[in-house]
């Protein structure tokens, strides 16, 4: 936790001040959501002390950034550029219709080109 203090002895300082420290064991990745791009973390310690107001959680780790065109997270779901792309080929629409599709079918991927493909044959018909 901190350079120079055995965590025993830095747990008895911080309960001393009021403050409960937990060191959480089992956490495979932190991710933050940023406007523009995601910071991940894998495999981190995270610590989360807690006062009479507030929870801090302490996360150390290496960062990795990723940017908004990698991977957009939109109302919830995840949509993967490379899923874009496909379905866009596959279905033959703009890469917008493909991502728009993808968002309405919570990202499933088959259930996205077999929609545009039926869109496609309706519109084509009249």
């Amino acid at each position: 936790m901190i350079p120079g203090f055995s965590p025993r002895e830095l747990k008895r300082a911080l309960k001393r001040m009021g403050l409960d420290v937990e060191e959480l064991s089992d956490v495979e990745k932190v991710e933050f959501y940023l406007k523009d791009r995601k910071i991940v973390i894998e495999s981190p310690q995270v610590v989360v002390i807690k006062s009479k107001n507030q929870t801090v959680f302490q996360v150390v780790g290496e960062a990795k950034e990723e940017t908004a065109g990698k991977e957009q997270r939109e109302a919830g779901v995840a949509v993967n550029e490379e899923d874009v792309e496909f379905v866009a080929s596959q279905a033959g629409v703009s890469k917008e219709e493909a991502r728009r599709a993808l968002m309405e079918t919570k990202g499933d991927i088959a259930e996205a080109i077999l929609r545009l493909r039926e869109r496609r044959g309706s519109s084509e018909v009249q």
